[in-house]
């Protein structure tokens, strides 16, 4: 469908003979939409007599339809490229990664012959020893290469690409072929310099995934050391006035824009805003206090389990509370990417300062938002509820690497119990919403939703109900949204919503002491797809603001 804004605004659809998620009605089966706005949800038996030959028609099928999905973390031109790039994510040692990069090296990519890949794992392999450089820039016929470990915070480059970048010398230039901090910094804006034309490609190659997916927004996390100015711009073009539409004909989920630069001083940080030439939600987002469990660049207390070193830290405690500050007395969010347990409590203590100058109402007024907050114990937790600062969470982190001997105990040990404490936020009251960090992860909503219901410490299981606002209503909430009914469908709220095929519906909790399963209507609970059987809902459809973003053809009038 590529109805205009103005088409869509007169356009009427009844929805019927499925299950609507909706705190309205919890045993409704039907939803017209007129225009961008949900008219009205109810009975089948109440459909059929407002039904009329002005309105189209859809039959669910007894599809479900749901709010549709906001993802609280991404990066659209990573996702992009990671997509159309070499898949490193099975490969099990240096020998097939090698293996990979010379097959794929015959066509280079679009990004100037540069060889780009995503996703190895060395914690997966038998063997951790790495290739090198030499070995990388043979496999790739002498074109430079840049292949990004899994958590997207360092990479592998062959001789040609440490050479082109400059990389020697550089903090996190090693002997070896994988560079970290200010080395990676400065390989990935080598590998990423592509025109704005390749960079809307990307852009719009993962935007469809997403659609495809279930979802009606993504927070994009734009900062200088990931991409340009000039991605954020490209980015926050596709929110359009006439509904994010590429080219006025096809739209697109709506863009909430961070841009994560460090301000100074309240005027620094509105100079900052002001040369964007974008609006944004904040100076937000991935601005980095510390880096990643995977890459060992994660800020901890104490060290790593499997090597020394308790990791790096990357603002001082009065640089990140100079940034809240700033931000507060603007008005608009501030927050930072922290994973570790010592990043944490920088991030805290920033917090404390930024009150202290400003004022605590301030700070709490401004909804400030902090990034992933994979580690932290009550007291921290605790915190993190008394300032109002909503933690954006990946809860697909813990599925790939919270169990057995998996990532997080090979780096941690013990310590991997207070990853990703989902349970013990949602009890202290903070507010706390979902998102993939993609390409670190995949685009499958419910795969993270089940990640809540399955995490890897009983303790920290949160119930679908609650995984599901996490990754809808709270998303935009989370932003800070012009319109407060967004991410239900109600009366009134906007149409944007995803149709899905189900095997089954079910109120599904996460503590095993009661019923985990039931379909009983009297809990007068809108109930939400099973998850136990490992397969995620199929999407029909997607729909933001009455517009059609991604039909499977399975539905019909």
């Amino acid at each position: 469908m590529t109805d205009s804004p103005a088409a869509a605004a007169r356009k009427v659809t009844l929805y019927r003979n499925g299950s609507v998620y909706t705190a309205a009605d919890p045993f409704a089966t039907a939803m017209l939409v007129d225009g961008d706005t949900v008219a009205w949800v109810g009975s089948e038996q109440a459909a059929t007599s407002i039904a009329d030959s002005s309105m189209e028609v859809i039959d669910l099928q007894g599809a479900l339809l749901a709010p549709g999905f906001v993802d609280s973390h991404v990066h659209l031109t990573e996702t992009g490229i990671a997509l159309d790039s070499l898949q490193l994510a099975g490969v099990r040692s240096a020998a097939e990664l090698l293996d990979a990069v010379s097959a794929s090296s015959a066509s280079a990519s679009s990004a100037g012959g540069t060889v780009l890949g995503h996703g190895w794992d060395e914690t997966t392999w038998t063997n951790p020893a790495l290739p090198s450089r030499e070995e990388i820039e043979r496999a790739a016929g002498g074109r430079k290469a840049y292949l990004a470990r899994v958590d997207a915070h360092s990479a592998l480059v062959s001789s040609s690409m440490a050479a082109s970048a400059g990389l020697e010398g550089l903090d996190g230039f090693a002997a070896d072929s994988q560079v970290k901090r200010d080395a990676h910094t400065a390989a990935r804006r080598v590998a990423r310099q592509l025109p704005a034309d390749t960079l809307r490609g990307y852009q719009r190659r993962a935007l469809a995934e997403a659609a495809a997916n279930g979802y009606v927004a993504l927070a994009e996390m734009a900062a200088p050391h990931i991409g340009t100015v000039e991605d954020l711009r490209v980015a926050a073009g596709w929110n359009s006035a006439s509904g994010a539409v590429d080219n006025a004909t096809h739209p697109v989920p709506e863009i909430l824009p961070y841009w994560g630069e460090l301000a100074a001083s309240e005027n620094h940080a509105r100079s900052i805003l002001d040369g964007l030439g974008v609006p944004v939600l904040g100076l937000a987002g991935d601005l980095n206090i510390d880096g990643s469990i995977g890459s060992r660049t994660a800020s901890l207390r104490a060290d790593y389990a499997d090597a020394p070193g308790r990791g790096n830290q990357y603002l001082s405690v009065a640089e990140a509370a100079a940034h809240l500050a700033a931000c507060s007395l603007l008005g608009v969010q501030a927050g930072f990417h922290v994973i570790g347990d010592a990043g944490l409590d920088a991030a805290l203590d920033a917090l404390d300062l930024a009150a202290a100058e400003v004022g605590e109402q301030r700070v709490r007024a401004a909804g400030h938002r902090f990034e992933h907050v994979e580690l932290a114990d009550p007291a921290a937790i605790i915190r993190l509820a008394g300032y109002s600062v909503t933690v954006s969470a990946q809860p697909v982190f813990d599925a790939l690497w919270g169990g057995g001997n998996s990532l997080y105990q090979q780096r941690l040990g013990d310590r991997r119990l207070g990853m990703n404490a989902f349970a013990s936020l949602y009890a202290a009251g903070v507010p706390i919403c979902f998102g993939s960090d993609t390409p670190v992860t995949p685009l499958r909503p419910w795969s993270s939703v089940r990640a809540c219901l399955e995490h890897t410490n009983p303790a920290e299981r949160i119930s679908a109900r609650a995984a599901f606002l996490g990754h809808t209503r709270a998303g935009w909430r989370a932003a800070r949204y012009r319109n407060p009914m967004a991410g239900q469908l109600v009366p009134g709220a906007p149409a944007s919503f995803a149709v899905w095929e189900v095997e089954e519906l079910m109120v599904q909790v996460a503590d095993g002491r009661v019923q985990s399963w039931s379909t009983d209507p009297r809990a007068r609970t809108p109930l939400l797809p099973a998850l136990d059987t490992g397969t995620d809902p199929v999407c029909l459809q997607t729909v933001r603001d009455g517009q059609e973003l991604y039909a499977s053809g399975a539905l019909g009038a």
